[in-house]
């Protein structure tokens, strides 16, 4: 008979529990998870939420705008059809060519629930659009039903702000957040550098950073993965975590997708009313500022200006093109960093931001006006693996931001890499002394009767790829946590056949 083993005590195999052993097959933390809208709308939303979604014309012409290039033009051929369309019609609108394209529109379609599948006389099956979302849609383009609070008339403005002072000042409300990430940014909340509470809530929600008995609030794997990204991909994913973070505010959901898609669709440069907002949307309205997505002078003023971030938050196409004068952003596209074969680092930058980022992994230096001297030692990055930064990450960091004659060298030697081979490989080997072991959960196996129950059970687990370690000669085994159900089950059928 085999026994399984936890922590406390042994007992049949008809009844194991887990156990944590050392095993060279576990798997590391999880990795950020960047998702545009229609994937948040596929894994967070219920058909039911999707409709209370689709009430609002904002979200569903954001969710139009976003689909694919065919599902657009199945949506538009049935937007004024008010009957069922037989999917065997559906198919025949495309090329066999595009058959691929063509069956991923119609999945797409069917997992936002736009449309569903339902039958009409003679049997056949057929496609009909949500009538929640046929509603909303025809009224965003046929124009029709309530107009959005923030269209209200407003008086000219005695104080216009341009489009470059929405620029510097969106970018520099959102650098408060990532100064705070990397722990150059006030965390006392005494000056206008300081984000708030709220901010820091989402940050922990979203696992960007995490509370640290020792070291207070830091960052994590997820947050260093998140500075790599760029400004558009870090705005929507860290409103993405506070959208999660709606009901627990007592706000509305939908109504701040709404808004925000609002805000997308307006016109940089141009005031908008708040008059006529309920509280919970000037509430969002002041987190929205906070954040760097719309200007507003004070507080209880109804005139507010959507800076870039919102109106590129959602469209990925509108943050291609979009032209943003900001000399920071410029030298990251062009690199800044100078890696050498000794270690040493040089970083031709004045940013704060981007000089704390270097110091979650090097050995600072020196400091000049326009340049920053560190090295890489062991210290250092074993700093930075401790606090969740991986050797892949930091590499990753380094070749981004390589300085064009770092690439210059690179494509005249044909390397891989633009950073010194030494360099890269100590890197991985400084990773490699706190990796010698990983733990898997597990469920231990032993004291079998003969060893012939043994090598059935052991080769049926292997035969399912859950058998994590064995030994043959102690008969003892242990199997993955997720897969001792089916081996137990394998088990009981095995010793009541009496083989």
């Amino acid at each position: 008979m085999a026994d399984t083993k936890s922590g406390s005590g042994r007992h049949s195999a008809a009844g194991g529990s887990g156990n944590t052993v050392l095993s060279p097959l576990g798997q590391g933390p999880a990795n950020l998870e960047c998702k545009d809208f229609q994937e948040y709308l596929r894994t967070r939303q219920t058909p039911e939420s999707l409709e209370k979604l689709y009430n609002y014309p904002p979200i569903c012409l954001a969710v139009f705008r976003e689909l694919p290039e065919i599902a657009r033009q199945f949506i538009i051929r049935i937007l004024f059809v008010d009957q069922p369309v037989p999917q065997a019609v559906v198919t025949s609108w495309g090329a066999q060519r595009c058959a691929k394209e063509q069956a991923e529109a119609t999945s797409c379609l069917t997992a936002l629930n736009v449309w569903r599948v339902t039958a009409i006389p003679g049997g056949l099956s057929a496609w009909e659009l949500s009538p929640t979302f046929k509603k909303s849609v025809r009224q965003v383009l046929l124009g029709g039903g309530k107009p959005w609070p923030m269209t209200n008339t407003l008086d000219k403005d005695s104080k216009p702000r341009d489009i470059a002072f929405l620029d510097t000042y969106a970018m520099s409300r959102w650098r408060c957040v990532l100064h705070y990430m990397v722990g150059t940014g006030n965390r006392n909340g005494t000056d206008a550098e300081a984000i708030s509470p709220d901010a820091v809530r989402i940050l922990l929600h979203a696992n960007l950073m995490k509370r640290d008995d020792r070291d207070g609030i830091t960052i994590t794997r997820q947050g260093f993965q998140f500075l790599l990204l760029d400004t558009r991909a870090q705005v929507w994913h860290f409103m993405l975590q506070y959208l999660d973070t709606c009901e627990e505010r007592g706000i509305s959901l939908p109504e701040c997708l709404s808004m925000l898609f609002q805000l997308s669709f307006s016109t940089l440069g141009r005031d908008y009313s708040s008059e006529g907002m309920n509280s919970q949307m000037l509430t969002f309205l002041q987190h929205l500022r906070e954040f760097g997505l719309v200007f507003q002078r004070k507080r209880k003023e109804g005139r507010f200006y959507p800076t870039r971030l919102a109106l590129n938050v959602t469209s990925k196409e509108a943050a291609a093109t979009a032209s943003v004068a900001m000399d920071e952003e410029a030298t990251q596209d062009c690199g800044y960093i100078v890696v050498e074969t000794n270690y040493r680092v040089y970083a031709y930058t004045d940013s704060p931001l981007q000089v704390a980022v270097l110091g979650l992994f090097t050995e600072l230096l020196y400091r000049f006006p326009n340049l920053v001297v560190g090295v890489l030692t062991r210290d250092s990055v074993r700093q930075a693996l401790r606090g969740g930064i991986t050797a892949e990450q930091i590499v990753s960091y380094l070749e981004q931001y390589a300085h064009p004659n770092m690439r210059m060298v690179e494509s005249a030697i044909h390397s891989k890499s633009c950073l010194p081979p030494t360099v890269v490989d100590q890197i991985k080997l400084w990773e490699l002394e706190r990796n010698r072991f990983t733990y898997t959960e597990g469920v231990l196996y032993n004291q079998f009767l003969s060893h012939t129950d043994f090598v059935t059970l052991r080769d049926y687990a292997q035969s399912i790829h859950m058998l994590v370690w064995q030994n043959e000669r102690t008969r003892t085994m242990v199997v993955q946590k997720n897969g001792h159900d089916d081996v137990k089950r394998y088990w009981k059928k095995y010793s009541k056949s009496g083989v």
